[in-house]
């Protein structure tokens, strides 16, 4: 499976640092799910759950209330002031 690198920071810093299949997570304009080869773009988050699929077919559950996300060609940037993994 094709991977691209995820960072999830808060004003505590970096909560998630790595490698990761998919990010679903919901924007002001609805659910996104994001994958490797997405197109670039930025959008802000509203309160909703967040899941990261793993390589390892794992998945990290959280909630975020709001935030911001940033979608590059090498990496995807979540920041949340107030990120908390399930």
């Amino acid at each position: 499976m094709n991977t691209f690198h995820l960072i999830v920071s808060s004003p505590d810093g970096n909560l998630f640092e790595g490698d990761v299949v998919k990010l679903d997570v919901r924007g002001t304009e609805g659910d996104l799910a994001i994958m490797a080869g997405h197109i670039p773009f930025v959008t802000s988050l509203v309160e909703a759950p967040i899941k990261i699929w793993m390589a390892d077919d794992s998945t990290k559950k959280a909630t975020a209330k709001g935030g911001l996300l940033t979608v590059g060609k090498e990496v995807v940037t979540l920041i949340s002031g107030t990120f908390q993994f399930e």
